[in-house]
């Protein structure tokens, strides 16, 4: 008998005990199911997760002033190192390609933003940007109008804000073309950002005034202008390519020397992201445990199957082995069959996990259908030995059966 009579027997025997063979394939299915499933959840939740780091800034990384140490070392306080200058970081701008790159600053964290006789608590922010800012931060505007190109150039004295500037100033009016006041100067209000939020309830943008950089200059300061640089990547995996490359020309324009560290500082805006990639590791861990639990257990009912199989057919194999069939043959026949009920649950499996998978991830608008082909074909292959080690004992006790025996069995 060659393999393709024993596929043949196969998908006879399964079909003679119907019923037996679906609930046994159903339970290679649940863990299939729970496989593919949870695996095919946190890939959906997580191609989100990188989405949404990518328009918080986790493709970006930050070029600041130093911060000196604040620890004293052998009585000696730390060096200090001085601001970054705008003709260094206008110089960066022009010279940096390896990214987009914005300029800004902040101007104040305690600010009293004023509408008539209406005034927020001194605790907003007031920020100073060019016109990559909010491109590089995929901040939307939600009503109005965004900066243009002449409107920072010119530095015209316009304003966009936050959500909450708006529910503390405005309520239910309209504030597009409206005017606002803070630090004796006044602004109107072309753009309002949509809700941002934030982790930990970091929601500085909804609290944030943002105007033209030459704004921010003449407002601030001027012994204290704390420029920031932040550079976007469209291609993440070459962040510290760019890194590199930013710090080299950083170092040329500060004029740092031959061994001295770095007078700035550069920051890669990964950490949480990094957190949450960690966390995804262990849940992927979880779930092909679950996974291959549930599998062990269906292997158990499979072998059980298997094994009241070869005895119900005892007279069968008899008669197979009178006309020749060798115990290879015989093992052959048993191991196929296991096999294809294997095959059977795990295709129903994969197709049920992919679907409750992307049900579960779209439920919390992880986004497109997501099909994780490395666990399909990992879960593939687990029915595979599931189905040769459940089935390798019934088709090695068959083969060992006596032909004699087996004839006169009833």
């Amino acid at each position: 008998m060659n393999l393709k009579e024993n596929i043949r027997e196969g998908f006879k025997s399964i079909k003679s005990n119907l019923l037996r063979t679906i609930l046994t394939a159903s339970i290679i299915a649940i863990g299939i199911t729970s496989l593919v499933g949870i695996l095919t959840a946190i890939d959906g939740i997580r191609s989100s997760i990188d989405t949404s780091f990518s328009s918080l800034g986790a493709n970006s990384f930050d070029i600041r002033r130093k911060r000196p140490d604040r620890t004293v070392q052998d009585g000696k306080e730390q060096k200090k190192y001085p601001l970054l200058q705008k003709d260094e970081v206008l110089e960066f701008k022009d010279r940096f390609t390896e990214g987009t790159t914005t300029l800004h600053m902040w101007v104040s964290g305690t600010a009293e933003i004023k509408r008539l006789s209406k005034k927020t608590t001194p605790n907003f922010s007031v920020q100073g940007i060019d016109e990559n800012y909010m491109l590089i931060r995929n901040y939307n505007i939600e009503n109005g109008r965004n900066f243009t190109a002449l409107d920072i150039q010119n530095g015209a004295n316009y304003v966009l804000i936050g959500n909450e500037v708006v529910e503390n100033l405005f309520k239910n009016e309209d504030p597009i073309n409206k005017k606002i006041s803070f630090y004796g100067n006044t602004f109107i209000v072309i753009g309002v950002l949509e809700k941002k939020g934030g982790f930990g309830g970091n929601t500085n943008a909804d609290r944030t005034v943002f105007l033209p950089l030459k704004n921010a200059i003449r407002i601030a300061d001027r012994g204290w202008l704390d420029y920031v640089l932040t550079i976007s990547l469209r291609d993440q995996t070459r962040m510290e390519h760019a890194i590199g490359e930013a710090t080299s020309l950083m170092r040329t324009i500060r004029k740092d020397g031959i061994g001295e560290e770095n007078s700035f500082d550069i920051s890669a805006n990964k950490t949480l992201e990094e957190e949450l990639n960690e966390m995804a590791s262990y849940l992927r861990i979880g779930g092909f445990s679950i996974g291959f639990i549930t599998l062990v257990g269906a292997s158990i009912g499979l072998m059980n199957i298997m094994l009241v199989s070869v005895t119900e057919r005892t007279r069968e194999i008899g008669i197979r082995k009178a006309i020749g069939a060798t115990p290879l043959k015989i093992r052959l026949q048993f191991l196929i069959e296991a096999i294809l009920i294997c095959i059977m649950g795990g295709l129903g499996g994969v197709i049920l996990g992919l679907a409750i998978g992307n049900v579960v991830a779209n439920l919390i608008k992880a986004g497109n259908f997501v099909a994780p082909w490395e666990w399909v074909f990992m879960g593939f292959i687990v029915c595979l030995v599931v189905g040769l080690i459940s089935g390798y004992y019934p088709a090695y006790k068959a083969s060992k059966l006596d032909p004699i025996e087996s004839l006169r069995y009833e």
